[in-house]
């Protein structure tokens, strides 16, 4: 059975209380997407969750496009906190996460599980930066500052 998309015109990113993932969903509405930054791990990982229902030893693939890039995450079937749900973990530096790294709209499938469409914003792209950064704010900044400069142009 396929679920609707979700209507996600009205959704956005927020910070989760301990500061270590973002959620992304409507306002009082159920959170549909999370990406959560395991420090603990060395190096630091990161997870991709979709909120949707999920069955014990089910995996699919989980397209992501935006900012230039198409990425395929394999996510499997998790049970956690009680949900079962679809989750992918890996390394925070794993080039296929840089499709959060711009500011651009970006879309996520999950087969049957409908398409999220998810309005730009530069929030995951900061997040992905601190996690990288082992959840040092101080050298995340350094980085996109590094960036700016290589990205000025020469006089």
């Amino acid at each position: 059975m396929s679920l609707p998309s979700p209507d996600t015109g009205g959704a956005l990113w927020s910070v989760s209380e301990n500061g270590q993932a973002i959620t992304f969903g409507n306002p009082e509405g159920p959170v549909l997407l999370t990406l959560s930054c395991r420090l603990t791990a060395d190096p630091p990982q990161l997870a991709i969750i979709r909120h949707a229902p999920a069955h014990p030893g089910e995996k699919a693939l989980f397209p992501v496009i935006g900012n230039g890039m198409r990425s395929r995450f394999p996510v499997d079937a998790t049970l956690e906190d009680g949900e079962w749900r679809w989750e992918e973990v890996m390394p925070a530096t794993d080039p296929m996460l840089d499709v959060f790294g711009g500011p651009r709209k970006l879309t996520a499938t999950l087969p049957g599980g409908g398409m999220l469409e998810i309005a730009g914003s530069p929030v995951p792209g900061e997040f992905l930066e601190w996690c990288r950064a082992g959840g040092d704010v101080a050298e995340a900044l350094a980085d996109e500052a590094e960036e700016a400069t290589d990205a000025a142009p020469a006089r």
